[in-house]
């Protein structure tokens, strides 16, 4: 195109000049690219749309005129800061022509992508704004019907009979069960009340799930230091949703240490009274004390005091909470691999204390082996470990998983060989034990066991002595979950 034809006004002016340069860049190349700065301060501002990426001046009194009214477009802070650059009258065709191809070419299509993603922006910003109305209005409707985001709806007091001997023993050894007396509809979490809490030493293990066929909602694994001697919020990542369904709550223990668990209030109704599976006097018509919340169904529920998160997620799938029996503790056999022989015995379980022992040696690992004790479809294995000597000597502990009826004396010589199991065992890793404190040893698997599974219990030595060196471990805890039909005691 000449440089003596008009050009049409360009949508977005990307050259700026002042108004004393004007009859230099009348008729050129780049004139619809010019946004002039004209003398009469009046006339300046505001910038109507341009975004300029250079300035360019013809004379001294334009560039010093120019100068001026950069200095004012920089103050407002809007765009860059935009590089003036001198034109010589003589070349002058030849430089705009190279302006024109530079902002029209790459820069120019930066410019229009930088407009565009502007002009989007103010869209989504006036769209920001039109949801947060609409979220007002909702709160607004909510308020005026008397919806709250969590409201209690049901509580059980808790209670202190003079006679109640504590519940805590039972719930390391089993589990206490509780039917919530609502419908699942909305539930968006249970609060528990703990009249008191050790500083360690275990942790509390709650599952809720539906009574009707069995499948899990959420779990929660709580170390005791998480807990308050008071209410405990069990919160839902959302209310539940759905068709309505009776909730049950399944709670046990970890650990040495006892949790004092409260209980509420006697009551008439049997169906909604705490049962476990060993009877105990506690229990006659009473319940735990507890709290039900409810939200908006598939809602997240807003934070609450003592709010505790779920450890997993168990939608879709049916759980099953199950101890390893004493007719099986009983069957441990020693299998250690050592070239040390002891006089005395190095594995062996301890009847009153459905617990099994397993001392270390100098060299070597001490293992004994329970064939088929962990059932099919185990995710998760738990149990507790402690030197039983105050003057006993630290060891370590771990926990190896082998097909049914394998060699488990080959599993744990493999395992002192190359310190891994083999692809076709599972091996918890080492954790060193002390007679100060109990230590809980958490196995999770990446996915349930098809086949049943013998448990190997392992110990070796982390010292030169091993006097003294009782490692009692006990508290047997595992949990199994399927996604087919469930099996679950009703």
């Amino acid at each position: 195109m000449s440089s003596n034809v008009r050009q049409s006004p360009a949508k977005r002016r990307l050259v700026v000049a002042s108004g004393l340069d004007r009859e230099n860049f009348e008729g050129s190349d780049i004139e619809h690219l010019v946004h002039f700065l004209e003398p009469d301060a009046a006339l300046r501002f505001p910038l109507h749309n341009a975004f300029p990426l250079i300035a360019l001046a013809f004379s001294d009194e334009g560039e010093a005129d120019l100068r001026e009214g950069l200095a004012s477009i920089n103050a407002l802070g809007t765009i860059p800061e935009i590089p003036l650059q001198r034109i010589d009258a003589d070349g002058k065709a030849e430089s705009l022509a190279l302006v024109r191809s530079l902002v029209e070419g790459g820069v120019g299509r930066l410019s229009r992508f930088t407009s565009s993603v502007t002009a989007e922006l103010a869209i989504l910003r006036r769209e920001r704004e039109t949801l947060l109305e609409n979220y007002r209005a909702l709160e607004d409707a909510f308020q005026a019907r008397n919806w709250e985001p969590v409201a209690e709806i049901f509580a059980h007091d808790p209670y202190a009979d003079p006679k109640d001997e504590g519940i805590g023993q039972l719930l390391a050894t089993g589990c206490v069960e509780q039917l919530l007396p609502v419908s699942s509809l909305g539930v968006a979490g249970v609060a528990l009340h703990l009249h008191s809490v050790p500083r360690d030493g275990g942790e509390l293990v709650v599952m809720l799930g539906y009574v009707e066929n069995g499948e899990g909602v959420a779990e929660w694994t709580v170390p005791y230091a998480q807990l308050a001697a008071n209410w405990n919020f069990l919160a839902l990542p959302r209310a539940c949703g759905g068709a309505a369904r009776t909730l049950r709550l399944r709670i046990s223990t970890t650990g040495t240490e006892t949790v004092g668990l409260s209980l509420g209030y006697p009551i008439a109704s049997e169906r909604y009274t705490a049962r476990s599976e060993t009877p105990h006097p506690d229990l006659d018509l009473r319940p735990l004390a507890f709290r039900v919340f409810t939200g908006l169904p598939g809602v997240k529920p807003t934070r609450m005091p003592n709010m505790i998160a779920p450890t997993a997620l168990l939608e879709g799938h049916f759980i099953e909470d199950y101890r390893l029996a004493v007719e099986l503790l009983s069957q441990i056999v020693d299998v250690s691999v050592t070239p040390v022989v002891p006089e005395f015995q190095t594995v062996r379980f301890l009847e009153h204390e459905n617990a099994v022992v397993c001392h270390p040696l100098p060299s070597g690992i001490s293992a004994g082996t329970i064939g088929r004790a962990v059932e099919p479809g185990t995710i998760s294995f738990s149990a507790s470990a402690i030197i039983d000597h105050p003057k006993g000597a630290p060891a370590a502990v771990s926990f190896l998983l082998a097909p049914a009826n394998s060699n488990a004396r080959s599993e744990v010589a493999e395992l002192a060989r190359k310190g891994a199991a083999k692809p076709s065992a599972f091996f918890s890793g080492w954790r060193e034990v002390t007679s100060e404190q109990a230590v809980n040893v958490n196995f999770q698997l990446d996915k349930p066991v098809r086949e049943p599974m013998d448990l190997m219990i392992l110990s070796r030595a982390v010292t030169d002595t091993v006097d003294f060196s009782w490692l009692k471990v006990s508290g047997f805890r595992l949990v199994k979950q399927s996604a087919g039909a469930s099996n679950v005691r009703k």
